[in-house]
């Protein structure tokens, strides 16, 4: 069975990755999994006991992956290769999720400050032969923050759809002071990993 044309389907709502496909060509269908409490979600992100951050960000990214490829294959779609990613920040081993709410973003925030955290992007093609993946792996450190900057950024949306609170790509980059591996990969997607999985699952990318 061939692939039906030169598109993938993205299984993620973030319009970070959407951007980042676009910057280096690569054209796609979003195909959507559910996230919300209210109708259920297709794949749970909750921590299994005792896993390790690597360990649960791989696991979720290739869960992703295949329930989106069953999606496709129930919905009789164009075959295409599916695109997941998730991506998690790690403090002293543990996971900084999505903050809920004011008070815990704001707590989020001073974990942060003045430390250097660890960025997990994991991102799974799922395509007619197998699954492909990978795992980036990229270290943020953060100044020392006043407390009038931490609670300014957190009166603000941006922290409450992002993992460990804040985005690299908006008004939180003033907090960073350095980085050290992938920028893509920060913001959700790391390119240069992501554009060899496609390739080897056959779509051309210049």
């Amino acid at each position: 069975m061939a692939i039906n044309d030169n598109k993938i389907y993205l299984a993620s709502k973030s319009p970070r990755r959407r951007e980042l496909l676009r910057q280096v060509g690569v054209e796609f269908e979003l195909l959507l999994l559910r996230d919300s409490p209210n109708r259920g979600q297709d794949v749970s992100e909750a921590v299994l006991p005792d896993e390790l951050p690597d360990d649960y960000v791989a696991r979720v990214t290739r869960e992703k992956a295949d329930v989106a490829w069953q999606i496709m294959t129930l919905r009789k779609l164009p075959f295409r290769p599916v695109l997941a990613a998730d991506t998690t920040v790690v403090l002293d081993n543990k996971i900084l999720g999505k903050p809920q709410d004011q008070a815990e973003a704001l707590d989020m925030l001073k974990r942060l400050s003045g430390a250097t955290h660890t960025v997990l992007t994991s991102i799974a093609v799922h395509y007619l032969d197998g699954t492909l993946y990978a795992t980036q792996r990229s270290e943020v450190t953060f100044a020392s923050l006043t407390d009038a900057q931490m609670q300014a950024y957190c009166m603000s949306p941006e922290p409450y759809d992002k993992a460990g609170g804040y985005g690299i790509q908006g008004s939180a980059a003033r907090f960073i002071s350095h980085i050290s591996g992938s920028y893509s990969g920060i913001m959700g997607l790391p390119l240069f990993e992501t554009s060899q999985l496609l390739r080897k699952a056959g779509i051309f990318i210049p």
